[in-house]
């Protein structure tokens, strides 16, 4: 008839979430998941935004870099800006993205993670604010910090992980893919307190501590 807007039904609805979305789950399940393909799903946000600058200084894509440029909001307070992921999730992408590899590529579970992520990010850098630990309760120290921020993910993960069932199919560029269902066979119902692993941690805090004679 004419009509250039009429496929057939051969349209494939695709999907925008990304490997720290999924991980953290931050994501509606069969809303974010329900798209029949994720081009981007199997990368994780820091790589897609270099990948974006770079083809945005490469390439002479502008409107790409603008978009990498801009502060992650999924823009659900109806005024953009007003509303940012990093804040909501009490962890920044590049964070989620160093637990993200402890985690699937170093085969990590939560003590492993914090001796290698306290090493790794002692640099200097200012960690995330916690929100599940906050006021009197919220870390103070170094060690402290990393502690909190990798309980907090192990939590998240384990409460959200039954959404995994559901991620949408996406292209494995990398092997820290989270695309479980089919990438990673390890189980979907998890108990969220890790207990024994969580106070492991909070002994290798203490140790460090007094091996430095801070009381």
């Amino acid at each position: 008839d004419g009509d250039e807007t009429t496929a057939g039904g051969s349209l494939l609805v695709l999907g925008s979430a990304n490997v720290d979305e999924a991980l953290r789950g931050y994501y509606t399940k069969y809303d974010c998941s329900a798209a029949d393909l994720n081009p981007i799903g199997g990368v994780n946000k820091r790589d897609l935004k270099a990948f974006l600058e770079w083809a945005g200084r490469e390439r002479g894509i502008g409107v790409l870099a603008r978009v990498a440029d801009a502060p992650p909001s999924a823009e659900l307070t109806g005024a953009e800006g007003a509303q940012l992921d990093e804040e909501d999730m009490g962890m920044s992408y590049d964070e989620l993205a160093a637990l993200g590899y402890c985690r699937k590529v170093e085969r990590c579970g939560p003590l492993s993670t914090f001796l290698k992520l306290r090493d790794r990010w002692a640099d200097g850098r200012a960690l995330t604010p916690s929100i599940r630990a906050r006021g009197a309760a919220a870390p103070v120290t170094f060690d402290e910090q990393v502690a909190q921020k990798v309980k907090d993910f192990y939590f998240y993960h384990a409460i959200n992980r039954h959404k995994m069932t559901t991620l949408t199919p996406s292209y494995h560029a990398e092997s820290y893919s989270p695309d479980d269902n089919r990438f990673d066979l390890r189980p979907f119902l998890q108990n969220a307190r890790f207990d024994e692993q969580f106070k492991a941690i909070d002994e290798a805090v203490a140790a460090a501590k007094a091996a430095r004679g801070e009381s």
